[in-house]
């Protein structure tokens, strides 16, 4: 099966290799797009993600500390914060790509009929600009982390790339499969959508993965956001290095994924311009 799917002639690799330029166009205007008649423009990627931040720390650092036990110190209150604020943010990633990919091709009809156009790259814009935005929250999360958090700088947070890299493989397979079977079926949009608020309270994004029931604990750990999640706290907050082998199978897992999505997104592309 792996043999089948690395004889696709377009995978992930080749696919931006050969049109790495038209695939930064798009992920511009996307990007300017999304901003577009906006005052502040570009400059709300930055401040929408300060905000969520600010948020947070407001909430949990200020409002929520004298309902603390008295013999909770201050910063503590603020690595909570940070810790809620690394979930909600690789969750957006997914998210996105769970209620943004299955119109990727449903709203770009009239590129279906152009043979020489690479559809494939359409949901990897998609995913591209959600990437660009998750890595402005990264950044503004180290800072946070470091002047606000009880660990401060730490080399652990080099590792950062490494432990958010698979999921955004995964989220590259997810939208190729969510774009191709979205044409045949509308209703994959609304299932979608759906099960990525069902993630948010089934993943550790409100919570340790420690702090699971027990019971609970092994099937909350299989989800898509568990790894990368609790990777990401590891190195970011408590300056460790991740698990290792539960992060080398996750990235074995994504890989499969990503495959797999661009597999059975080039073989449905032949009906495309049928039903559209």
């Amino acid at each position: 099966m792996v043999i089948a799917l690395l004889r696709n002639p377009q995978t992930l690799s080749r696919l931006l290799s050969s049109h790495s330029s038209l695939f930064l166009s798009l992920l511009r205007r996307r990007i300017a797009e999304r901003y577009r008649e906006t005052w502040l423009g570009l400059a709300w990627a930055w401040i929408a993600p300060l905000l969520l931040l600010g948020a947070y720390v407001l909430v949990f650092g200020v409002l929520f500390s004298p309902r603390i036990a008295s013999g909770a110190h201050p910063d503590r209150l603020a690595d909570f914060a940070l810790m809620l604020y690394a979930g909600v943010l690789l969750h957006g990633l997914l998210a996105d790509s769970l209620t943004q990919a299955p119109a990727c091709i449903v709203s770009n009809s009239n590129f279906v009929k152009k043979v020489v156009f690479p559809l494939g790259l359409l949901p990897l814009v998609q995913v591209g600009s959600a990437t660009v935005h998750l890595a402005l929250g990264l950044i503004i999360l180290v800072l946070a982390a470091g002047l606000l958090g009880t660990g401060g700088f730490q080399m652990a947070m080099l590792l950062l790339p490494l432990t958010v890299a698979p999921l955004v493989l995964l989220c590259c397979g997810v939208s190729w499969a969510l774009a191709a079977l979205a044409v045949y079926i509308r209703d994959i949009g609304q299932l979608s959508s759906f099960l990525s608020t069902l993630l948010m309270f089934l993943s550790p994004v409100f919570f340790p993965l420690a702090a699971a029931p027990e019971g609970m604990r092994s099937v909350v750990a299989l989800g898509p956001l568990a790894v990368p999640i609790e990777a990401t706290r590891a190195v970011l907050l408590q300056g460790q290095a991740p698990d290792w082998g539960g992060l080398a199978i996750y990235s074995v897992a994504a890989l499969l994924i990503a495959l797999g999505g661009l597999t059975l997104f080039q073989r449905s592309r032949r009906g495309f311009a049928d039903v559209l």
